[in-house]
């Protein structure tokens, strides 16, 4: 079996959060970026296997009524989800249980390098230390609250720099991968 690698690639607040108080993400685009510069993101997904998110992250893309984004296929960890739309059959499915039978799971499909995204399933995922690699790309804005990327956790997890980068002249971009 191929090692396994559990990736974040996320966006926070200079206090750490993910979203608003009203879970608005307008924010993440209060820096001028007129050459649409993606901060990594793409050279990021292509070296991915697949993604996991949580419901409310997969609502939330739906929510923004374009046509499905991700090209790569996409796991959705929910407890209430039966079904996906018709249209995304065969590019979403629904996962549920112990994270690391989710995980098995999905390696056995040879999906081994995996984005996760969503508040919720990166706190559970750190939580059980089932995060390999941390991308926070951090907006010079403090929100003060809202909802914050990291949670409880049952003892500290030690990480180490990999690479640090500076975007727009405003924008710091840290990698980390898991000691």
């Amino acid at each position: 079996m191929s090692v396994t690698t559990n990736s974040v690639y996320i966006g926070t607040s200079l206090d750490g959060y993910i979203a608003d108080q009203k879970g608005g993400l307008d924010w993440l685009e209060s820096v001028p970026n007129p050459d649409g510069n993606d901060m990594g993101y793409h050279a990021f997904l292509e070296r991915m296997d697949a993604l996991l998110m949580g419901r409310t992250t997969y609502e939330t893309v739906l929510s923004f009524g374009i046509e499905w984004p991700y090209t790569k296929p996409v796991y959705v960890l929910s407890n209430t989800l039966r079904e996906v739309p018709a249209q995304l059959a065969g590019k979403v499915w629904l996962v549920r249980g112990e994270l690391k039978d989710v995980l098995r799971g999905i390696h056995e499909l040879g999906h081994t390098k995996l984005y996760l995204d969503g508040g919720r399933t990166i706190q559970s995922f750190l939580r059980e230390d089932l995060v390999d690699e941390l991308i926070l790309t951090t907006i010079p804005v403090l929100l003060g609250g809202g909802f914050s990327l990291f949670g409880e956790l049952a003892k500290p997890l030690a990480w180490e720099l990999v690479e640090s980068k500076v975007y727009l002249n405003q924008i710091v971009q840290r990698h980390y991968r898991r000691k």
